[in-house]
């Protein structure tokens, strides 16, 4: 009977060290987002062509490769 626990045990173990070493790997590829707000007017993308996207925030917030324009009239690439 003693055995039989030891077993069961052992194999909870086991299985909650293979589940948090599953949970690891999403916090490796983790991005942090700056917190601040940028004056966007509008957004392009090469993939919507010339037509201009609603505007975010800064670059976290939109897709690779798009580009804001600031109400200043500057450009950022993202």
């Amino acid at each position: 009977m003693a055995a039989s626990r030891v077993h069961i045990t052992c194999a909870l173990l086991l299985i909650g060290v293979v589940l948090l070493g599953q949970g690891q790997e999403g916090i490796v590829g983790a991005v942090a987002c700056p917190q601040y707000c940028l004056e966007v007017d509008y957004v392009t993308c090469p993939s919507s062509g010339a037509e201009k996207l609603p505007a975010r925030c800064n670059c976290c917030m939109t897709p690779k490769n798009c580009t804001l324009h600031l109400s200043d009239g500057t450009q950022m690439a993202c």
